[in-house]
This record gives structure tokens, sequence and C-alpha cells, in this order.
């Protein structure tokens, strides 16, 4: 399954035991890999060797194709995934026709080696494979490659310089967001008219703030 058209260097194609990740996992979380998941496969990898393009920060992207024996989200389960393996991950899940994209800048954890720290994770819904909007773009260098990416799901139109100045726009949009829900919500079960004239200016001003 190459939705995103990758070259043939970049092709891995190895199957990857779902036992892999038990050393990382409970025993819940084991049994959800098992019942859920129908196969883990590592599609492709964008490195230097692979593409021809130069690293500044990021050294390589892996394509993780995970197949599903029922359509469910599986976030707990590519967060395993994704702590247990220090490269960066796009993950594409599929049920028959179905997939879903999921993608998360990590770090190194100062404290554990063998583990990574998640920053963010960026995640598509379910839409069917052949309306695939999503894209690699192959250019420049593995940083701008992994970006360009990551923006295809940010809901903000903010330019930014890196991966870095994206998670931390991002996150702030979310938390823009929440505080609107809020700011609705409280108005919803507001009585008194002067206080609910006074959440609806805050509502206004956040939302022109996440514009």
């Amino acid at each position: 399954m190459n939705i995103f058209n990758l070259p043939k260097t970049t092709s891995v194609e190895k199957v990857i035991p779902k036992n892999a990740f038990d050393s990382y996992t409970n025993a819940k979380q084991k049994k959800q890999i098992s019942d859920c998941v129908s196969k883990i496969t590592w599609s492709h990898k964008l490195s230097t060797d692979t593409t021809n393009l130069q690293s500044k920060e990021i050294i390589e992207i892996q394509v993780f194709n995970i197949e599903l024996k029922e359509k469910v989200e599986i976030k707990s389960i590519l967060s395993i995934i994704d702590k247990a393996i220090p490269y960066l991950i796009i993950f594409v899940i599929r049920y028959s026709s179905f997939i879903y994209i999921s993608t998360s800048p990590k770090h190194s954890n100062p404290h554990n080696e063998n583990t990574s720290v998640i920053d963010y994770t960026f995640s598509s819904d379910w839409f069917e494979e052949n309306k695939n909007t999503f894209h690699i773009e192959l250019k420049n260098n593995l940083d701008f490659v992994y970006k360009t990416f990551c923006e295809q799901f940010n809901s903000s139109k903010v330019l930014v310089k890196n991966i870095k100045e994206l998670v931390s726009n991002q996150k702030d949009v979310d938390n823009y967001n929440k505080e609107i829900q809020n700011l609705k919500s409280a108005i919803l079960k507001c009585k008194q008219f002067s206080k609910k004239v006074e959440l609806n200016m805050k509502l206004k001003d956040l939302e022109n703030k996440s514009n």
C-alpha cells in the first residue's frame, strides 16, 4: 500500500511481528494489539541514503502500514510503537477500504535512551483510501519533508520555520479551541443577561485570536 507514491528506493516492505513491542506493553495493551491489529508492515524508509536528501535534525522518517481487524481508533497502540522506535513514523492505518493517517513529532527521553517522548500527535479522520489528499514531498531536506507533511494536518495557516514551531502553534490553537468550547457551554448554561453578554464578548475575542 503505497498511497504516497514513494520511489522504489525507499521501499522496505518488512512485516513487524506484533510481539516486537511486548517489552513496552502491559497485559491489557498486549491484548489490544492482538485483538485489533491484523498486520504491521514497515513499508518505507526516508533517509539520506534512500532519498538523496540532506538531513539537519531529522535523520530518518519511517512509514508504517497497520491493517486492522475492526474499524477502531488505536492511538494507544501507535503511542507504544512510537515510544519504542527512535525515528519519526508516519502511520497509515487501514480497515477495508478506509484509512486514517497519524504521525507524532517526538524527541529522545533524557532519562531513558530506549524510549522516545511524544511532543504532539497529528491525526486525520477516517476516509476512503481513494480519496486520500495527503502527500509526501521529497524536496529540500528531510526536515522540510516532515514539516510540510505535518502542516497538512494543521488547522492554522501561520507560517512556521520548523516542526517545533508548528507543534507549539498547534498547541496554542488547541488551547484556544478548548477555551472556546468551554465558553460556549458556559453561555448556554448562563441565565444572567449581563454575565452572558460578558461571556459572549470573551468568546468573540478568543475566536478572533484563533483565526
